[in-house]
């Protein structure tokens, strides 16, 4: 993220995410055409859609970090684009080319880079996404597959190169030299949230063709250890194993700090650096600890200019208020240390299989039990043992931050919570005990059998923290007399039970890739149910009311009549209960005096750029708090010399005795 540069971003500081323009002049926005690709008006009838054009134009004077795949000699030709064995002798890292260069930013570079998420060897994992939206993607495909077979003849994938300038992708265009068009099928509003991810990304086909030498393939000399970019930073050393460092690019374009930014950013210091040219960081190192409290404690001493909060350091940097907030203990307030927290635009849930025979299906009996286990899973107390409380209890799948997400009494699950107090509170076991017998099943009992009914929890968690949630999860349904069977298995084994449909419940999670409710509420449409198709929709969820409005939304730009319909689909998901809605985590970090403009930044990760610090005050600090402490010193010289008195004194005597004996 510091060294690639999309052409579009999120604004660091506003929230929600807003997408602003990077390399690209403006956001790019989609204009319509119909079947016979001939224009249609700015708000057409979407069914008459047929095809969505994005044009992209980029701006000029952008060039590339220095970097020898660009080293030409007199004549223009590359330097180091055929490579002998004996000049392959002295290279052992990038560093040992004697020569770099560089180039601007072209409009052919991010053409170049879509065409790779088809390459046969790279198996993006975007690719079954994109090829059902980008004209010819999946023809380009195959095209490409033939290509590759043909040169490849026998040889070891890795040092098969495909030139892909020499191959057309019909639906991604080069217009001149700072304008390419993107072709999509339909409409797909959330495409443009794609073009700010790495996935479309500029890649100069020089690097490609630099990294695919074999003798540079075999000294690991490739592409994902040595990345080419346009960003503020350039990866200078690459150990993941003990130290990787990003060094401020000195051919970077430039930015300026955001101007503007929430209610609050300003009297929180971060807009202290508005408009002033970043990046403000010269050098990031980052060193691979390998345990918590070492780490933990190279922090405390001022060594580590920001720290997450494990576990093992929790009780000594957070307490909670009478409230239940968080604020920071007096030893970090002592430290000037300060917490930053933000909810993550995350989604963790227990879920039902709704192809089982018993927790399934759209029967009154089955949404009520579904709906009773949901009250009697405590999530507020989830939270409080597992998480430290960091976490919020959700109301459906949506985390705030995200367009369609309702806060307050208007967005809370009325089937699990009631708002007292000007809050939610979980609705009492006794509620979920009568939908039980409403369900049929009174004190827990199977009607059939008479038998304690029996529900499976299928796990790949393991060790003493994956006991304690097995052993909580089973009081919780033991509060409903419902036996739980812990089964526990490896990860691929899991993976399977959710492929075939053979688990019944299921603990899962998703982040964000784009800030849309499109991106979280596409977990529980039918057409992407992980049986029928190996999709997301782990749960197998297949309610056509729901489906039917997921389309709709999908098209529609956000607004007061796509949060309507936002709204109506979550009140069909609350209604079915296909999930325990779990909680969305909470992101906290902690940063010294010394540390500025450290907002929670959960979409993306160029956010280094934005950072800066204050050398002077950290190099006084650290003396302060790693000053020389002689004392144990002094006692130790003490106490050799006190060890060796007894014999020095001994000596003393036995030479005066001997001196004695001499006289006589």
């Amino acid at each position: 993220g510091q060294i690639y540069e999309p052409v579009v971003q999120y604004h660091y500081l506003k929230r929600p995410y807003e997408l602003v323009p990077l390399t690209a002049t403006a956001v790019p926005q989609p204009r319509y055409l119909d079947s016979d690709r001939k224009p249609l008006p700015a708000d057409p009838d979407p069914s008459r859609i047929a095809y969505s054009v994005y044009d992209i134009r980029i701006k000029t004077g952008i060039r590339y970090q220095p970097h020898p795949a660009f080293a030409k000699d007199k004549e223009g030709r590359y330097l180091y684009h055929a490579l002998t064995e004996k000049e392959l002798e002295d290279i052992y890292t990038l560093s040992d080319f004697g020569q770099t260069d560089t180039r601007e930013l072209t409009a052919a570079d991010y053409v170049y880079q879509i065409k790779r998420l088809a390459h046969p060897r790279l198996n993006s994992p975007l690719f079954g996404v994109m090829a059902g939206y980008i004209v010819g993607l999946r023809d380009y495909e195959k095209q490409l597959k033939a290509a590759f077979e043909q040169i490849k003849a026998g040889r070891d994938d890795k040092y098969v190169y495909l030139d892909l300038q020499q191959y057309d992708l019909p639906g991604v265009i080069l217009v001149d030299r700072y304008h390419y068009r993107i072709m999509l099928h339909g409409r797909y509003p959330q495409f443009v949230y794609w073009l700010a991810m790495p996935f479309f990304a500029p890649m100069p086909p020089e690097a490609d063709r630099f990294y695919a030498q074999p003798g540079l393939v075999d000294k690991n000399i490739v592409l994902d250890w040595f990345p080419v970019g346009t960003g503020p930073y350039m990866l200078t050393e690459n150990n993941p194993n003990l130290r990787m460092v990003l060094t401020r690019n000195p051919n970077f374009h430039g930015e300026t700090y955001p101007e503007e930014g929430e209610p609050g950013d300003a009297e929180l210091g971060l807009l202290k650096d508005a408009g002033k040219p970043m990046p403000f960081i010269d050098e990031i190192v980052f060193n691979l600890e390998k345990e918590n409290i070492p780490y933990w404690n190279k922090f405390l001493q001022g060594y580590y200019d920001i720290s997450r909060v494990s576990s093992d350091s929790f009780d000594q940097a957070i307490r909670f208020t009478g409230q239940g907030d968080t604020i920071l203990s007096d030893s970090m307030v002592e430290k000037g240390i300060t917490l930053s927290t933000a909810v993550r635009t995350s989604t963790n849930y227990f879920g039902f299989n709704m192809l089982d025979p018993v927790l399934g299906g759209d029967s009154d009996r089955s949404r009520k039990l579904r709906r009773a286990i949901s009250i009697a899973v405590d999530i507020e107390e989830y939270i409080t043992i597992f998480a430290n409380g960091r976490g919020i209890a959700a109301q459906g799948p949506i985390p705030p931050g995200i367009f369609g997400h309702v806060p307050g009494k208007a967005g809370i699950n009325p089937y699990v919570y009631d708002w007292v107090n000007g809050a939610p509170k979980r609705k009492g076991i006794e509620v979920a005990k009568q939908l039980m017998v409403e369900a049929g099943y009174v004190n827990g009992r199977d009607p059939q059998t008479g038998e304690p009914l029996l529900l499976n929890f299928e796990t790949s968690a393991t060790g003493p923290g994956a006991k304690a949630l097995t052993g909580w999860l089973r009081k919780q349904f033991d509060k409903l007399n419902i036996q739980l069977v812990i089964r526990s298995t490896d990860y691929n084994r899991f993976r399977e039970k959710l492929i075939k449909g053979t688990a019944q419940i299921y603990f899962w999670g998703w982040n964000a890739d784009y800030p849309d409710p499109e991106n979280f509420l596409f977990l529980l449409y039918g057409p992407n149910g992980k049986v029928a198709t190996h999709g997301e929709n782990a749960s197998n969820y297949n309610n056509p009311e729901f489906d039917a409005l997921f389309e709709e939304m999908m098209a529609m730009g956000n607004g007061p009549d796509r949060q309507a319909v936002v709204d109506k689909m979550l009140h069909v998901l609350r209604r079915d209960a296909p999930w325990v809605f779990g909680f969305h985590p909470m992101a906290f970090r902690l940063q010294h005096a010394w540390y500025f403009n450290m907002k929670p930044y959960l979409m993306t990760n160029n956010t280094f750029k934005y950072r800066r610090i204050d050398p002077e005050l950290r190099d006084v600090r650290r003396a302060e708090w790693n000053r020389p402490v002689f004392a144990p010193v002094y006692v130790i010289v003490l106490l050799l010399l006190a060890g060796l008195l007894p014999g020095v004194i001994a000596y003393i005597r036995k030479e005066h005795h001997a001196t004695k004996v001499g006289d006589a």
